[in-house]
Protein backbone atom coordinates (compact mmCIF):
# COMPACT_ATOMS: atom_id res chain seq x y z
CA UNK A 1 0.00 0.00 0.00
CA UNK A 2 1.33 3.18 -1.21
CA UNK A 3 0.59 6.72 0.06
CA UNK A 4 1.89 9.88 -1.05
CA UNK A 5 0.92 13.55 -0.96
CA UNK A 6 2.34 16.21 -3.15
CA UNK A 7 6.74 15.63 -3.23
CA UNK A 8 8.47 18.18 -3.37
CA UNK A 9 11.73 19.47 -5.55
CA UNK A 10 15.12 18.82 -3.57
CA UNK A 11 17.16 21.98 -2.62
CA UNK A 12 20.31 21.81 -4.58
CA UNK A 13 22.48 24.28 -2.73
CA UNK A 14 21.26 25.57 0.76
CA UNK A 15 21.73 26.60 3.92
CA UNK A 16 19.12 27.10 6.67
CA UNK A 17 20.69 30.55 7.87
CA UNK A 18 19.75 31.81 4.73
CA UNK A 19 16.15 32.38 6.61
CA UNK A 20 18.04 34.41 9.09
CA UNK A 21 19.56 36.50 6.76
CA UNK A 22 16.33 37.63 4.93
CA UNK A 23 14.58 38.28 8.28
CA UNK A 24 17.70 40.37 9.60
CA UNK A 25 17.21 42.26 6.35
CA UNK A 26 13.54 42.74 5.90
CA UNK A 27 12.16 42.53 9.80
CA UNK A 28 15.74 43.59 11.61
CA UNK A 29 14.30 45.00 14.44
CA UNK A 30 11.61 42.38 15.18
CA UNK A 31 12.30 39.36 18.15
CA UNK A 32 14.33 36.73 17.58
CA UNK A 33 15.20 35.02 20.22
CA UNK A 34 13.89 35.54 24.67
CA UNK A 35 15.29 33.15 27.14
CA UNK A 36 13.81 33.17 30.12
CA UNK A 37 15.55 32.80 33.78
CA UNK A 38 13.70 32.50 36.92
CA UNK A 39 15.45 34.66 39.52
CA UNK A 40 15.30 33.42 43.55
CA UNK A 41 12.67 36.45 44.07
CA UNK A 42 10.07 34.48 42.44
CA UNK A 43 9.61 37.04 39.07
CA UNK A 44 11.82 36.60 35.74
CA UNK A 45 14.44 37.94 33.66
CA UNK A 46 14.44 37.38 29.86
CA UNK A 47 17.44 37.91 27.69
CA UNK A 48 16.63 39.13 23.97
CA UNK A 49 17.68 39.31 20.22
CA UNK A 50 15.94 40.59 17.82
CA UNK A 51 17.14 39.24 14.08
CA UNK A 52 19.12 42.08 13.33
CA UNK A 53 21.16 41.23 16.68
CA UNK A 54 21.05 37.44 16.23
CA UNK A 55 22.87 37.40 12.53
CA UNK A 56 25.33 40.09 14.09
CA UNK A 57 26.33 37.64 16.59
CA UNK A 58 26.20 34.73 14.60
CA UNK A 59 28.07 36.60 11.37
CA UNK A 60 31.09 37.62 14.76
CA UNK A 61 31.33 34.02 15.94
CA UNK A 62 31.56 32.59 12.56
CA UNK A 63 34.81 34.55 12.01
CA UNK A 64 36.27 33.41 15.23
CA UNK A 65 35.21 30.24 15.28
CA UNK A 66 38.03 30.80 11.52
CA UNK A 67 40.42 32.41 13.70
CA UNK A 68 40.94 29.93 16.16
CA UNK A 69 41.01 27.07 13.73
CA UNK A 70 37.97 25.45 13.15
CA UNK A 71 36.81 25.64 9.42
CA UNK A 72 34.54 24.30 7.05
CA UNK A 73 33.87 20.40 7.24
CA UNK A 74 35.44 19.83 10.16
CA UNK A 75 33.19 18.59 12.99
CA UNK A 76 32.06 20.28 16.74
CA UNK A 77 30.29 19.20 19.84
CA UNK A 78 27.82 21.22 20.89
CA UNK A 79 26.82 20.67 24.32
CA UNK A 80 25.26 24.20 25.72
CA UNK A 81 21.95 24.65 27.25
CA UNK A 82 19.28 26.60 25.12
CA UNK A 83 20.53 30.34 26.06
CA UNK A 84 21.55 33.20 23.43
CA UNK A 85 24.79 31.73 22.90
CA UNK A 86 23.17 28.19 21.89
CA UNK A 87 21.18 30.51 18.71
CA UNK A 88 24.52 32.58 18.45
CA UNK A 89 26.63 29.50 17.99
CA UNK A 90 24.42 27.26 16.01
CA UNK A 91 24.03 29.53 13.50
CA UNK A 92 27.51 30.34 13.50
CA UNK A 93 28.42 26.94 12.43
CA UNK A 94 26.01 26.52 10.13
CA UNK A 95 26.98 29.93 7.94
CA UNK A 96 30.63 28.61 8.28
CA UNK A 97 29.97 24.96 6.84
CA UNK A 98 31.08 23.37 10.33
CA UNK A 99 29.38 20.84 11.14
CA UNK A 100 27.61 20.51 14.63
CA UNK A 101 27.17 17.34 16.41
CA UNK A 102 23.90 17.04 18.14
CA UNK A 103 23.48 14.57 21.48
CA UNK A 104 20.48 14.07 23.83
CA UNK A 105 22.29 14.67 27.56
CA UNK A 106 19.98 12.17 28.83
CA UNK A 107 21.20 9.28 27.06
CA UNK A 108 23.63 8.34 29.72
CA UNK A 109 27.26 8.28 30.10
CA UNK A 110 27.80 5.03 28.34
CA UNK A 111 25.92 6.14 24.93
CA UNK A 112 28.03 9.35 24.80
CA UNK A 113 31.13 8.40 25.15
CA UNK A 114 29.90 6.01 21.87
CA UNK A 115 28.47 8.86 19.90
CA UNK A 116 31.97 11.13 20.30
CA UNK A 117 33.92 8.11 19.47
CA UNK A 118 31.73 7.03 16.62
CA UNK A 119 31.42 11.01 14.99
CA UNK A 120 35.59 11.59 15.95
CA UNK A 121 34.64 15.54 16.36
CA UNK A 122 37.47 18.15 15.70
CA UNK A 123 35.52 20.55 17.98
CA UNK A 124 34.33 20.96 21.68
CA UNK A 125 32.12 23.19 22.41
CA UNK A 126 30.31 23.37 25.92
CA UNK A 127 29.08 24.69 29.03
CA UNK A 128 31.51 23.80 32.19
CA UNK A 129 29.71 21.53 33.26
CA UNK A 130 30.04 19.61 29.89
CA UNK A 131 33.67 19.31 29.76
CA UNK A 132 34.32 18.44 33.34
CA UNK A 133 32.74 15.68 31.85
CA UNK A 134 34.50 15.09 28.62
CA UNK A 135 38.14 15.38 30.89
CA UNK A 136 36.70 12.62 33.38
CA UNK A 137 35.16 10.50 30.90
CA UNK A 138 37.17 10.67 27.76
CA UNK A 139 35.04 12.04 25.31
CA UNK A 140 36.35 12.79 22.02
CA UNK A 141 40.07 11.94 23.20
CA UNK A 142 41.98 11.54 20.43
CA UNK A 143 40.31 13.22 18.07
CA UNK A 144 39.55 16.88 19.73
CA UNK A 145 42.01 19.63 19.31
CA UNK A 146 39.71 22.79 19.42
CA UNK A 147 38.19 23.44 23.20
CA UNK A 148 35.84 26.32 23.72
CA UNK A 149 34.21 26.82 26.97
CA UNK A 150 31.02 28.70 27.03
CA UNK A 151 30.10 30.46 30.13
CA UNK A 152 33.26 30.91 31.73
CA UNK A 153 34.03 29.95 35.39
CA UNK A 154 37.19 28.73 37.51
CA UNK A 155 37.02 25.64 34.66
CA UNK A 156 38.36 27.89 31.77
CA UNK A 157 41.93 27.90 34.14
CA UNK A 158 41.40 23.90 34.45
CA UNK A 159 40.62 23.58 30.39
CA UNK A 160 44.42 23.57 28.70
CA UNK A 161 44.35 24.75 25.21
CA UNK A 162 40.79 25.93 25.45
CA UNK A 163 39.50 29.69 24.61
CA UNK A 164 36.27 30.93 25.93
CA UNK A 165 33.58 31.87 23.77
CA UNK A 166 33.98 35.68 25.11
CA UNK A 167 37.32 35.31 23.23
CA UNK A 168 36.02 33.55 20.22
CA UNK A 169 33.92 36.71 19.32
CA UNK A 170 37.00 39.12 20.32
CA UNK A 171 38.59 37.37 17.58
CA UNK A 172 35.48 37.77 15.42
CA UNK A 173 35.41 41.47 15.81
CA UNK A 174 38.57 42.43 15.27
CA UNK A 175 38.50 40.69 12.02
CA UNK A 176 35.16 42.92 10.89
CA UNK A 177 37.25 45.69 12.09
CA UNK A 178 39.73 45.66 9.71
CA UNK A 179 37.60 44.49 6.98
CA UNK A 180 35.29 46.87 4.78
CA UNK A 181 32.05 45.58 4.84
CA UNK A 182 29.37 46.41 2.20
CA UNK A 183 26.53 47.71 3.75
CA UNK A 184 24.39 45.27 0.96
CA UNK A 185 26.17 42.16 1.65
CA UNK A 186 26.68 40.18 5.10
CA UNK A 187 29.34 40.44 7.20
CA UNK A 188 30.49 36.70 6.90
CA UNK A 189 30.55 35.02 3.80
CA UNK A 190 27.87 31.72 3.95
CA UNK A 191 29.21 28.56 3.22
CA UNK A 192 26.23 26.88 0.49
CA UNK A 193 26.33 23.22 0.33
CA UNK A 194 25.28 20.75 -2.19
CA UNK A 195 21.63 19.27 -1.84
CA UNK A 196 22.63 15.98 0.03
CA UNK A 197 25.94 17.03 1.73
CA UNK A 198 26.48 16.66 5.38
CA UNK A 199 25.38 19.93 7.08
CA UNK A 200 24.89 18.18 10.85
CA UNK A 201 24.89 14.45 12.96
CA UNK A 202 22.22 14.26 14.97
CA UNK A 203 22.30 11.05 16.83
CA UNK A 204 18.99 9.37 18.24
CA UNK A 205 18.06 9.02 21.67
CA UNK A 206 18.80 5.48 22.11
CA UNK A 207 15.30 4.96 23.99
CA UNK A 208 14.49 2.31 21.32
CA UNK A 209 17.91 0.90 20.42
CA UNK A 210 21.66 2.18 20.28
CA UNK A 211 22.02 5.77 19.40
CA UNK A 212 23.08 6.42 15.96
CA UNK A 213 24.09 9.38 14.17
CA UNK A 214 22.05 10.55 11.71
CA UNK A 215 23.38 12.67 8.52
CA UNK A 216 21.52 15.80 8.44
CA UNK A 217 21.82 17.97 4.89
CA UNK A 218 20.34 21.73 4.56
CA UNK A 219 18.16 20.12 2.35
CA UNK A 220 16.39 17.99 4.74
CA UNK A 221 15.95 21.02 7.12
CA UNK A 222 14.53 23.31 4.27
CA UNK A 223 12.30 20.31 3.80
CA UNK A 224 11.33 20.67 7.64
CA UNK A 225 11.30 24.46 7.38
CA UNK A 226 8.40 23.70 3.91
CA UNK A 227 6.60 21.78 6.15
CA UNK A 228 6.14 23.57 9.27
CA UNK A 229 5.24 26.68 6.86
CA UNK A 230 2.97 24.82 4.96
CA UNK A 231 1.29 22.13 6.71
CA UNK A 232 1.34 23.74 10.52
CA UNK A 233 0.45 26.90 9.00
CA UNK A 234 3.18 29.06 10.80
CA UNK A 235 3.65 32.50 9.69
CA UNK A 236 6.25 35.21 9.77
CA UNK A 237 5.97 37.27 13.12
CA UNK A 238 4.55 34.64 15.61
CA UNK A 239 5.93 33.52 19.32
CA UNK A 240 6.79 30.04 20.12
CA UNK A 241 7.45 28.42 23.35
CA UNK A 242 10.04 26.60 21.94
CA UNK A 243 11.02 23.49 24.71
CA UNK A 244 12.80 21.84 22.28
CA UNK A 245 16.14 23.01 21.39
CA UNK A 246 16.73 21.95 17.58
CA UNK A 247 12.72 22.36 16.88
CA UNK A 248 13.72 26.29 19.02
CA UNK A 249 16.28 26.89 16.16
CA UNK A 250 13.07 26.75 13.22
CA UNK A 251 11.77 29.71 15.03
CA UNK A 252 14.39 32.01 13.53
CA UNK A 253 14.45 30.16 9.81
CA UNK A 254 10.63 30.91 9.71
CA UNK A 255 10.94 34.48 10.70
CA UNK A 256 9.27 33.31 14.60
CA UNK A 257 10.27 33.87 17.87
CA UNK A 258 11.39 31.38 20.03
CA UNK A 259 10.72 32.10 23.46
CA UNK A 260 12.39 29.44 25.63
CA UNK A 261 11.65 28.76 29.34
CA UNK A 262 13.71 28.53 32.17
CA UNK A 263 13.97 24.13 32.32
CA UNK A 264 16.20 21.22 31.64
CA UNK A 265 15.26 20.54 27.82
CA UNK A 266 16.50 17.14 28.24
CA UNK A 267 14.31 16.36 31.17
CA UNK A 268 11.15 17.70 29.92
CA UNK A 269 8.74 16.12 32.67
CA UNK A 270 10.96 18.11 35.82
CA UNK A 271 9.61 21.46 34.04
CA UNK A 272 7.88 23.78 36.49
CA UNK A 273 4.62 24.81 34.73
CA UNK A 274 4.28 28.58 36.21
CA UNK A 275 7.75 29.09 34.36
CA UNK A 276 6.27 27.99 31.04
CA UNK A 277 2.90 30.01 31.94
CA UNK A 278 4.74 33.06 32.78
CA UNK A 279 7.13 33.10 29.37
CA UNK A 280 4.06 31.92 27.38
CA UNK A 281 2.25 35.27 28.82
CA UNK A 282 5.06 37.59 28.41
CA UNK A 283 5.20 37.20 24.97
CA UNK A 284 1.60 36.24 24.17
CA UNK A 285 3.05 32.69 22.15
CA UNK A 286 1.11 31.84 19.62
CA UNK A 287 2.72 28.54 19.25
CA UNK A 288 3.90 25.11 21.00
CA UNK A 289 6.15 22.72 20.92
CA UNK A 290 5.98 20.33 23.77
CA UNK A 291 6.23 16.64 23.68
CA UNK A 292 3.60 14.33 25.75
CA UNK A 293 5.05 13.95 29.12
CA UNK A 294 5.13 17.81 29.33
CA UNK A 295 1.56 18.06 27.67
CA UNK A 296 -0.03 16.24 30.91
CA UNK A 297 2.14 18.13 33.09
CA UNK A 298 1.23 21.70 32.18
CA UNK A 299 -2.78 20.31 31.66
CA UNK A 300 -2.14 18.78 36.12
CA UNK A 301 -0.92 21.97 37.10
CA UNK A 302 -2.88 24.20 34.90
CA UNK A 303 -6.33 22.43 35.66
CA UNK A 304 -6.08 20.37 38.88
CA UNK A 305 -3.05 21.66 40.46
CA UNK A 306 -1.28 24.87 41.86
CA UNK A 307 -2.44 27.03 38.27
CA UNK A 308 -6.05 25.73 38.60
CA UNK A 309 -8.19 28.00 35.90
CA UNK A 310 -5.41 28.94 33.79
CA UNK A 311 -6.04 30.10 30.31
CA UNK A 312 -3.61 29.81 27.35
CA UNK A 313 -5.64 32.91 25.13
CA UNK A 314 -2.93 33.37 23.15
CA UNK A 315 -1.87 29.95 21.73
CA UNK A 316 -3.23 29.23 18.39
CA UNK A 317 -1.38 26.14 17.87
CA UNK A 318 0.28 22.79 19.96
CA UNK A 319 2.40 20.56 18.51
CA UNK A 320 3.28 17.40 20.08
CA UNK A 321 6.36 15.09 19.20
CA UNK A 322 8.18 12.17 20.17
CA UNK A 323 5.71 10.12 21.26
CA UNK A 324 1.92 9.78 21.00
CA UNK A 325 -0.02 12.01 23.55
CA UNK A 326 -2.67 10.60 25.08
CA UNK A 327 -6.10 11.16 24.55
CA UNK A 328 -6.56 11.87 28.70
CA UNK A 329 -3.80 13.95 28.67
CA UNK A 330 -5.06 16.00 25.59
CA UNK A 331 -8.39 16.49 26.79
CA UNK A 332 -6.96 17.97 30.44
CA UNK A 333 -4.35 20.44 28.30
CA UNK A 334 -7.04 21.59 26.43
CA UNK A 335 -9.15 23.15 28.92
CA UNK A 336 -7.01 25.28 28.88
CA UNK A 337 -6.91 26.64 24.95
CA UNK A 338 -9.49 28.66 23.21
CA UNK A 339 -12.18 26.02 22.14
CA UNK A 340 -11.13 26.38 18.37
CA UNK A 341 -7.54 25.33 19.03
CA UNK A 342 -5.94 21.65 18.43
CA UNK A 343 -3.20 19.71 19.42
CA UNK A 344 -1.61 18.23 17.07
CA UNK A 345 0.30 14.97 17.27
CA UNK A 346 3.31 14.65 14.82
CA UNK A 347 5.05 11.34 13.96
CA UNK A 348 8.03 11.12 12.92
CA UNK A 349 11.80 10.02 14.07
CA UNK A 350 15.23 11.42 14.01
CA UNK A 351 15.62 10.12 10.81
CA UNK A 352 12.44 11.61 9.14
CA UNK A 353 10.81 14.23 10.79
CA UNK A 354 7.66 15.61 10.04
CA UNK A 355 5.93 12.32 8.53
CA UNK A 356 2.10 12.54 9.15
CA UNK A 357 0.01 14.53 11.45
CA UNK A 358 -3.69 14.71 12.85
CA UNK A 359 -5.45 17.03 14.77
CA UNK A 360 -6.97 16.60 18.19
CA UNK A 361 -10.52 16.59 16.84
CA UNK A 362 -10.20 14.05 13.93
CA UNK A 363 -8.01 12.03 17.00
CA UNK A 364 -11.04 11.99 19.16
CA UNK A 365 -13.12 9.95 16.13
CA UNK A 366 -10.26 7.32 16.65
CA UNK A 367 -10.65 6.91 20.18
CA UNK A 368 -12.62 4.02 20.29
CA UNK A 369 -11.34 1.98 17.29
CA UNK A 370 -7.91 2.39 19.34
CA UNK A 371 -9.11 1.20 22.31
CA UNK A 372 -10.16 -2.02 20.11
CA UNK A 373 -6.90 -2.43 19.31
CA UNK A 374 -6.81 -0.77 16.03
CA UNK A 375 -3.84 1.10 16.62
CA UNK A 376 -3.06 4.69 16.95
CA UNK A 377 -3.75 6.97 14.22
CA UNK A 378 -0.92 8.79 13.19
CA UNK A 379 -3.23 11.00 10.18
CA UNK A 380 -2.43 11.81 6.40
CA UNK A 381 1.32 12.23 5.39
CA UNK A 382 1.98 16.02 5.29
CA UNK A 383 2.83 17.54 1.84
CA UNK A 384 5.70 15.93 0.19
CA UNK A 385 5.74 12.58 2.33
CA UNK A 386 5.16 9.26 0.64
CA UNK A 387 4.67 6.13 2.66
CA UNK A 388 4.43 2.77 1.74
CA UNK A 389 3.62 -0.45 3.64
CA UNK A 390 6.04 -3.13 3.20
CA UNK A 391 6.20 -6.60 4.25
CA UNK A 392 8.08 -7.62 7.43
CA UNK A 393 11.64 -8.39 6.83
CA UNK A 394 14.35 -8.58 9.80
CA UNK A 395 16.98 -8.33 6.99
CA UNK A 396 18.08 -5.89 4.79
CA UNK A 397 16.43 -4.86 1.53
CA UNK A 398 18.96 -3.78 -1.16
CA UNK A 399 16.80 -2.17 -3.98
CA UNK A 400 12.69 -1.19 -3.81
CA UNK A 401 11.91 -3.72 -6.66
CA UNK A 402 12.62 -6.64 -4.09
CA UNK A 403 10.17 -5.02 -1.42
CA UNK A 404 7.21 -6.35 -1.39
CA UNK A 405 4.44 -3.77 -1.52
CA UNK A 406 0.89 -4.76 1.20
CA UNK A 407 -2.47 -4.27 0.59
CA UNK A 408 -4.70 -1.68 2.55
CA UNK A 409 -5.27 -2.53 5.90
CA UNK A 410 -2.27 -5.18 5.95
CA UNK A 411 0.07 -4.28 8.94
CA UNK A 412 2.98 -4.35 7.49
CA UNK A 413 6.66 -1.97 8.12
CA UNK A 414 5.99 1.63 7.60
CA UNK A 415 8.68 2.75 4.40
CA UNK A 416 9.14 6.77 4.02
CA UNK A 417 10.34 9.02 1.23
CA UNK A 418 10.70 12.68 1.51
CA UNK A 419 12.53 16.01 1.61
CA UNK A 420 13.31 15.11 5.33
CA UNK A 421 14.12 11.58 5.28
CA UNK A 422 18.02 10.74 5.97
CA UNK A 423 20.44 9.41 3.72
CA UNK A 424 22.44 7.29 6.03
CA UNK A 425 23.97 6.85 9.27
CA UNK A 426 27.40 8.36 10.46
CA UNK A 427 30.05 5.94 10.57
CA UNK A 428 27.38 3.05 10.15
CA UNK A 429 27.36 1.51 6.93
CA UNK A 430 25.66 -1.89 8.25
CA UNK A 431 22.68 0.37 10.04
CA UNK A 432 22.39 2.27 6.67
CA UNK A 433 22.16 -0.82 4.98
CA UNK A 434 19.26 -2.47 7.13
CA UNK A 435 17.47 0.67 7.40
CA UNK A 436 17.54 2.26 3.47
CA UNK A 437 16.47 1.11 0.43
CA UNK A 438 17.44 2.31 -2.70
CA UNK A 439 14.59 3.30 -4.84
CA UNK A 440 16.66 4.70 -8.49
CA UNK A 441 17.64 8.38 -7.29
CA UNK A 442 15.53 8.24 -4.20
CA UNK A 443 16.74 6.56 -0.64
CA UNK A 444 13.67 5.28 1.14
CA UNK A 445 13.71 5.06 4.99
CA UNK A 446 12.42 2.18 6.89
CA UNK A 447 10.79 3.57 9.98
CA UNK A 448 11.22 0.45 12.35
CA UNK A 449 7.26 0.59 13.38
CA UNK A 450 4.69 -1.75 12.11
CA UNK A 451 1.78 0.00 11.04
CA UNK A 452 -0.80 -0.04 8.22
CA UNK A 453 -2.87 2.63 5.73
CA UNK A 454 -7.00 2.44 6.40
CA UNK A 455 -9.57 3.00 3.76
CA UNK A 456 -9.57 6.86 3.65
CA UNK A 457 -5.44 7.15 3.28
CA UNK A 458 -4.77 7.49 7.36
CA UNK A 459 -2.02 5.88 8.76
CA UNK A 460 -1.85 3.69 11.92
CA UNK A 461 1.03 2.72 14.12
CA UNK A 462 0.99 -0.74 15.61
CA UNK A 463 4.05 -0.06 17.61
CA UNK A 464 8.00 -1.53 16.75
CA UNK A 465 9.10 -3.77 14.64
CA UNK A 466 11.27 -5.21 17.31
CA UNK A 467 8.30 -5.30 19.75
CA UNK A 468 6.70 -7.59 17.98
CA UNK A 469 5.82 -11.47 19.66
CA UNK A 470 5.47 -14.66 17.52
CA UNK A 471 4.45 -16.78 20.22
CA UNK A 472 2.66 -20.22 20.83
CA UNK A 473 -0.98 -19.72 21.88
CA UNK A 474 -3.53 -22.58 22.94
CA UNK A 475 -6.33 -22.84 21.12
CA UNK A 476 -9.67 -24.99 20.93
CA UNK A 477 -10.30 -26.18 17.27
CA UNK A 478 -13.15 -29.05 17.15
CA UNK A 479 -13.60 -29.38 20.69
CA UNK A 480 -9.73 -30.13 20.85
CA UNK A 481 -6.66 -27.79 22.31
CA UNK A 482 -4.06 -27.21 19.91
CA UNK A 483 -1.00 -24.87 19.74
CA UNK A 484 -0.17 -22.87 17.27
CA UNK A 485 2.28 -19.85 16.17
CA UNK A 486 0.75 -16.39 16.47
CA UNK A 487 1.62 -12.45 15.83
CA UNK A 488 0.90 -10.29 18.09
CA UNK A 489 1.88 -6.25 17.80
CA UNK A 490 2.33 -4.26 20.66
CA UNK A 491 0.35 -1.39 20.99
CA UNK A 492 -3.01 -2.84 19.70
CA UNK A 493 -2.84 -5.59 22.34
CA UNK A 494 -1.55 -3.06 25.04
CA UNK A 495 -4.25 -0.80 24.42
CA UNK A 496 -7.15 -3.21 24.69
CA UNK A 497 -5.78 -3.94 28.07
CA UNK A 498 -4.63 -0.08 28.99
CA UNK A 499 -9.14 0.31 28.51
CA UNK A 500 -9.46 -1.87 32.52
CA UNK A 501 -9.84 0.54 35.50
CA UNK A 502 -6.85 -0.96 36.99
CA UNK A 503 -4.35 -0.60 34.27
CA UNK A 504 -2.00 2.71 34.28
CA UNK A 505 -0.06 1.07 31.25
CA UNK A 506 0.92 -2.33 29.59
CA UNK A 507 3.67 -3.71 27.78
CA UNK A 508 4.04 -6.99 25.64
CA UNK A 509 6.77 -9.08 25.85
CA UNK A 510 7.70 -12.75 25.43
CA UNK A 511 9.26 -15.37 27.44
CA UNK A 512 10.68 -18.53 27.02
CA UNK A 513 8.99 -21.54 28.45
CA UNK A 514 10.68 -25.08 27.42
CA UNK A 515 12.23 -23.30 24.30
CA UNK A 516 9.12 -21.77 23.21
CA UNK A 517 8.49 -18.41 23.17
CA UNK A 518 4.95 -17.16 24.53
CA UNK A 519 3.46 -13.66 24.80
CA UNK A 520 3.16 -12.05 28.18
CA UNK A 521 1.97 -8.86 29.31
CA UNK A 522 3.30 -7.19 32.25
CA UNK A 523 1.50 -4.44 33.58
CA UNK A 524 1.66 -1.09 35.62
CA UNK A 525 -0.77 -0.47 38.17
CA UNK A 526 -2.75 2.66 37.90
CA UNK A 527 -2.53 3.15 41.48
CA UNK A 528 0.86 1.37 43.08
CA UNK A 529 0.06 -1.74 45.14
CA UNK A 530 -3.63 -1.50 45.34
CA UNK A 531 -3.95 -4.81 43.58
CA UNK A 532 -5.09 -6.86 46.58
CA UNK A 533 -5.87 -10.20 44.27
CA UNK A 534 -3.47 -10.33 41.35
CA UNK A 535 -5.38 -13.84 40.64
CA UNK A 536 -8.89 -12.08 40.04
CA UNK A 537 -7.13 -9.22 37.61
CA UNK A 538 -5.14 -11.36 35.58
CA UNK A 539 -8.77 -13.64 35.32
CA UNK A 540 -10.36 -10.22 33.99
CA UNK A 541 -7.68 -9.61 31.58
CA UNK A 542 -7.90 -12.70 29.75
CA UNK A 543 -11.39 -12.10 29.49
CA UNK A 544 -10.74 -8.60 28.02
CA UNK A 545 -7.96 -10.32 25.75
CA UNK A 546 -10.43 -12.98 24.91
CA UNK A 547 -13.06 -10.14 23.33
CA UNK A 548 -11.10 -9.44 20.93
CA UNK A 549 -9.43 -11.27 18.17
CA UNK A 550 -5.88 -9.79 18.21
CA UNK A 551 -5.19 -10.38 22.19
CA UNK A 552 -7.14 -13.76 22.20
CA UNK A 553 -4.64 -16.49 23.71
CA UNK A 554 -2.87 -14.07 25.97
CA UNK A 555 -3.14 -15.96 29.38
CA UNK A 556 0.07 -14.58 31.36
CA UNK A 557 0.42 -11.39 33.55
CA UNK A 558 2.59 -10.10 35.24
CA UNK A 559 2.24 -6.55 37.53
CA UNK A 560 5.37 -4.71 37.36
CA UNK A 561 6.21 -1.53 40.35
CA UNK A 562 6.94 1.40 37.59
CA UNK A 563 8.50 0.73 34.00
CA UNK A 564 11.30 1.56 32.94
CA UNK A 565 10.62 4.52 30.52
CA UNK A 566 12.64 6.91 28.44
CA UNK A 567 13.92 10.31 30.41
CA UNK A 568 12.93 12.79 27.61
CA UNK A 569 9.99 11.90 26.35
CA UNK A 570 8.29 9.91 29.91
CA UNK A 571 6.70 7.79 27.33
CA UNK A 572 8.67 5.05 25.48
CA UNK A 573 8.57 2.10 27.36
CA UNK A 574 12.03 -0.01 27.45
CA UNK A 575 9.97 -3.19 26.21
CA UNK A 576 13.41 -5.12 26.44
CA UNK A 577 14.38 -4.41 30.09
CA UNK A 578 10.92 -5.66 31.31
CA UNK A 579 11.54 -8.54 28.56
CA UNK A 580 14.53 -9.62 30.62
CA UNK A 581 12.18 -8.94 34.14
CA UNK A 582 9.44 -10.97 33.25
CA UNK A 583 11.65 -13.64 32.18
CA UNK A 584 13.61 -14.00 35.50
CA UNK A 585 10.25 -13.62 37.57
CA UNK A 586 8.48 -15.96 35.09
CA UNK A 587 11.28 -18.76 35.89
CA UNK A 588 10.91 -18.25 39.97
CA UNK A 589 6.85 -18.53 39.78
Amino acid sequence: MTLTNNPTQAVLDANICRHLTHAAIHHPHELAVAVQQATTQGDYQYHELDFAQLEHQSNVIAHGLNQFGIHKGMKAVLMVTPSIAFFSLTFALFKAGIVPILVDPGMGIKNLKQCFAESEPDAFIGIPKAHIARRILGWGKGSVTKVINVGGGAVQRWLSGAISLESIVALGEAVLAQVEIDANEPSYPMTYLAAQQMAAILFTSGSTGTPKGVVYSHSMFEGQINALREDYAIKPGERDLATFPLFSLFGPALGMASIVPDMDASKPITAKPEHLFAAIEKYQCSNMFVNPALLDRLGQAGVNGAQAGHKLTSIKRVISAGAPATIASIELFSQMLNQDVEVFNSYGATESLPISMIGSNALMDTVSLTDSGAGICVGQPIAGVKVDIIAIDDGQVNTWSKAKTLAQGEIGEIVVSSPMASQAYYQRPKATEMAKIADGDIMRHRMGDVGYIDDIGRLWMCGRKGHLVDGLVTTAQGGTQKQVSKRFFSIPCERIYNTHPQVKRSALVGVNVNGQTLPLVCIELTHPNSCRDAKSLYQQLIALGQAHDITTGIERFLIHPDFPVDVRHNAKIFREKLAVWAQKQWKEC
